[in-house]
């Protein structure tokens, strides 16, 4: 019939929350994933299996799509380039997914466009960090630029000795990313999309609450000031333009008295926007293809006034399905999306989803549901 084929780097459950979408909108999807045991790859039929560090797997991929997107950031940007010189459409482009690939190059842009961050420097030794501590103050956030997800590659330093084994294999081509340690009110989380010619859409600001560097739950809408709400928005789209994004972006923010700040960027489909799924008209997964394609954008409002995702983290139950009954018989309203991936302590192997106009009611069946599959509770 004509309709297009969209690649997907990258096998994980980003991935595999694309296929319906897909179905529904009647184009094809392709997975490259490392493993055929892969969240995706279990439920994609057009599955290879390769590598997305490796040139020509990613060559021979690419010849059987329209365009190229990914469910994780870490592609070489190197190969990327050199598919785009050879006439693959990749969506976001290299030029702007190194945005979320180094926290450094980031940082530097965001600056340039005036989008307010935390105060931050590159640092590659111990004098230079105990002079960005005197000049902001202790304890400060030290990042390495790149890899850092989920709490890892991130550190609370209180004197420049804390960090004497990073800095020791720190160098100026390879500096650490020190920032300030923000005071804030919550954690926020605003998903935009944009397309090929420019059009953007974004989604209500929710506020991610964050245990031990893990994100285990989204709040959706964010209780906080409708201005700071507004300006949130407001920054996630100017980032989207500024930054020549296609695809959607999830833009992590910390909401302060002074206003919101931004914290990291992923440029795909992004935990804090699961909730949209049943809680949006337009789920982030279908946004997505649709921005990849440059197909006019769908309708990003709620479909409840108060929607609640929480994370199914692994706990010391391997087999969940007794609790995934449990769950389904005790709140039939209640969504659950489980990933297919083996479980492991602290593993993110599903979520789930509520929805309804009582805002702690939704918050507390989705925590109940969640702790319920992960064995925390048994009633």
């Amino acid at each position: 019939m004509g309709f297009p084929v969209v690649g997907v780097v990258g096998g994980g459950q980003l991935a595999r929350m694309m296929a319906p979408p897909a179905i529904a909108l009647g184009i094809t999807l392709e997975v490259l994933a490392r493993d055929a045991h892969d969240s995706a790859a279990l439920v994609v039929p057009g599955t290879t299996v390769g590598a997305e560090d490796d040139l020509e797997a990613l060559r021979a991929f690419a010849r059987r799509c329209d365009v190229l997107t990914f469910d994780h950031e870490h592609v070489p940007t190197g190969h990327l380039r050199t598919l785009v010189a050879e006439g693959v459409v990749v969506r976001p482009g290299p030029d702007a997914l190194e945005h979320a690939q180094d926290k450094l190059v980031m940082r530097r842009r965001l600056t340039q466009l005036g989008v307010a961050c935390p105060r931050w420097r590159a640092v590659t030794t111990a004098d230079e960090l105990a002079a960005f501590g005197a000049e902001v103050g202790w304890p400060l956030v030290l990042k390495t630029p790149r890899g850092g997800y989920d709490g890892k590659g991130v550190r609370l330093v209180e004197q420049p000795g804390d960090a004497d084994d990073w800095l020791a294999s720190s160098t100026v081509d390879t500096p650490l990313l020190a920032e300030e340690r923000v005071a804030f009110s919550r954690e926020l989380a605003v998903l935009v999309a944009r397309s090929p010619h420019g059009q953007a859409a974004v989604w209500p600001v929710v506020e991610t609450v964050q245990v031990d560097g893990v994100c285990r739950e989204v709040v959706a809408p964010a209780p906080m000031h409708q201005d700071h709400a507004l300006a949130a928005q407001q920054a996630a789209l100017r980032i989207a333009e500024g930054l020549g994004v296609t695809g959607v972006m999830a833009v992590e923010m910390f909401d302060t008295e002074a206003g919101v700040l931004v914290n990291e960027l992923a440029m795909r489909p992004h935990n804090s926007g699961h909730w949209t799924i049943e809680g949006s008209r337009t789920s982030q997964f279908e946004q997505h293809l649709r921005a990849v394609l440059d197909l006019p954008l769908g309708d990003t409002r709620m479909t409840a006034p108060h929607v609640v995702m929480a994370n199914v983290l692994g706990g010391d139950f391997p087999d969940m399905y007794d609790g995934y009954l449990h769950c389904l018989a005790h709140d039939p309203g209640i969504r659950i999306h489980m990933y297919g991936k083996q479980v492991r302590p602290g593993r993110k192997v599903g979520h789930v989803t509520a929805l309804g106009s009582d805002a702690e009611d939704v918050r507390e069946r989705a925590r109940h549901a969640a702790a319920f599959l992960r064995g925390d509770i048994h009633e």
